[in-house]
């Protein structure tokens, strides 16, 4: 299967196959004249790398999770740690998301909103405070 069709197949553009080619996540096979050549294998591996990016796994984590699911011996230890690094993450962005919140609403309510040049969003963006 050319890139092309494992693009479709996986749902992925080519520039993050081709990107993950690069950085050693995937290595197709080549035909005689060079084009690249994706198996059951490579699909699979695309497939997966897609669903562990979905839920925004850094690429070194997709590296190390793609690793442990061709590894018959793996520890589902090792899994659960990477998931559970990833989950820790999640949970220090959605912290940081709901204090971004907490402010803007205080702006928001503190602005009048009217005709008057008078600003508290303007005043807060503009403090060094």
């Amino acid at each position: 299967m050319n890139i092309q069709n494992a693009s479709q197949a996986t749902g992925l553009p080519p520039k993050t196959i081709r990107y993950y080619e690069e950085i050693g996540l995937i290595a197709p096979s080549r035909t005689e004249n060079g084009y690249r050549h994706f198996g059951d294998a490579d699909l699979n591996a695309l497939r997966f790398l897609a669903s562990a990016r979905g839920l925004g796994f850094k690429l070194e984590q997709c590296r190390q999770l793609l690793a442990l699911q061709t590894d018959p011996a793996r520890k589902s230890a090792d899994v659960k740690r990477i998931a559970q690094g990833r989950l820790a993450d999640l949970e220090e962005t959605a912290r940081r998301i709901e204090i971004m919140r907490g402010e803007l609403n205080r702006m928001i309510r503190a602005c009048p909103g009217n005709d008057e040049p008078g600003c508290a969003i303007i005043n807060r963006l503009s403090s060094t405070t």
